[in-house]
């Protein structure tokens, strides 16, 4: 899973950046810093793992991953500048986007607008992703306007329903509805694919607040935005998390006992991604591998062969399936075939979270 961040100047969204990777990238805009994406890698913490490495002593043990890109947003908001220039591509292919909003105090960082407001930032920077997306249909309206006069007649018919498509998204998006919250059906979807617009993606918002400041949610905002309802939200202060996510394990524990904090900034990101999402990890055990595959919940047990090689999807044949407690419960996979907890599935079969999987496949 691939997840953008991105914020306003100031937002303090570097920081966060290194809170969630264990980094330290430069925060203070000095040699150009603020204008330099970066990336981290963050192994999604799975205890069932460590459960399933002892069962089975694998020769390694997987993880399912999340990449974070800090990408450099606009420098000024003089005047909406959009937030992705040569950074569009990284932000066309990430999953979702975590946005950094900023609700601390220090007024040794100057707010770009003055004053600290939470909802007025994050409609503003969901308004920078409208812009971005309106430029792309735009330019495609003319496009596809100009094929329309030089095509052939068999070629009308597609070129319509694709200018019907994009001029019906563009409406809305005028209107100040992201491509999440319009109504669209598959075969529109699929046109709209080709333009991977950004307001489709899911929005994660993090609220980056004072160590000991009150917490603010989505709901204390009066926020004018279609499609809040599935927007997901964490609260966390960037700069207590990445002191800590740079401390031994042991000591940032201590620390975030006495500080009262359950979990680290990390964790609760990321399950409020997958939860936001719609994500569930199966898992896959073996003498040689035990790993975690983090897939769409529901998702057909056929596509969810094709995370772990594409052409399990094409040489499928069933799913052997035991759920991760009846596995623990039976002690072995011998004895979970025994006992009937071990199901045999066909293609159709709707994944679950925690399920161990083995595919039997004809490649």
């Amino acid at each position: 899973m691939d997840i953008g961040i991105i914020g306003l100047p100031q937002s303090g969204k570097t920081t966060v950046f290194n809170a969630l990777t264990r980094g330290n990238a430069d925060t203070s805009g000095a040699s150009g810093s603020a204008t330099e994406m970066h990336l981290g890698v963050v192994k999604v913490p799975d205890s069932r793992l460590d459960v399933l490495s002892g069962m089975y002593n694998p020769k390694r043990v997987v993880p399912a991953e999340i990449k974070y890109w800090d990408v450099p947003g606009p420098e000024s908001l003089a005047k909406s500048q959009g937030i992705v220039g040569k950074y569009r591509n990284i932000l066309q292919g990430a999953d979702a986007f975590l946005v950094v909003v900023r609700a601390f105090e220090n007024p040794a960082v100057a707010h770009p607008m003055t004053t600290i407001d939470p909802g007025r930032d994050l409609e503003t920077m969901l308004g920078e992703l409208t812009f971005a997306d309106l430029e792309v249909v735009d330019r495609a309206v003319d496009r596809l306007e100009d094929g329309m006069k030089k095509a052939k007649p068999a070629e009308r018919p597609a070129l319509t329903r694709q200018l019907e498509t994009v001029r019906k998204v563009k409406a809305g998006l005028e209107d100040g509805i992201p491509l999440r919250a319009q109504q669209v059906t598959d075969s529109e979807q699929a046109i709209l694919v080709n333009y991977q617009l950004l307001t489709g993606k899911p929005i994660i918002v993090a609220f980056n607040t004072d160590e000991d400041g009150p917490e603010p949610g989505l709901r204390d905002f009066d926020l004018e935005i279609p499609g809040m309802e599935s927007v997901g939200e964490v609260c966390l202060s960037a700069r207590l998390e990445a002191e800590l996510a740079l401390m031994p394990e042991e000591e940032a524990e201590e620390f975030r006992n006495e500080l009262g904090l359950d979990e680290s900034a990390m964790t609760r990101v990321i399950r409020s991604s997958y939860r936001t999402l719609g994500l569930i990890s199966f898992l896959t055990v073996g003498p040689d591998e035990v790993r975690a595959w983090s897939v769409r919940d529901g998702l057909p047990a056929q596509e969810a062969a094709g995370t772990i090689h594409s052409d399990f999807v094409r040489g499928f044949i069933r799913a052997e399936v035991v759920p991760y407690d009846d596995l623990c419960r039976c002690g072995n996979i011998a004895q979970s075939r025994k006992e009937g907890a071990l199901r045999s599935e066909g293609k159709t079969y709707q994944v679950r979270d925690g399920d161990v999987i083995n595919f039997l496949v004809n490649v």
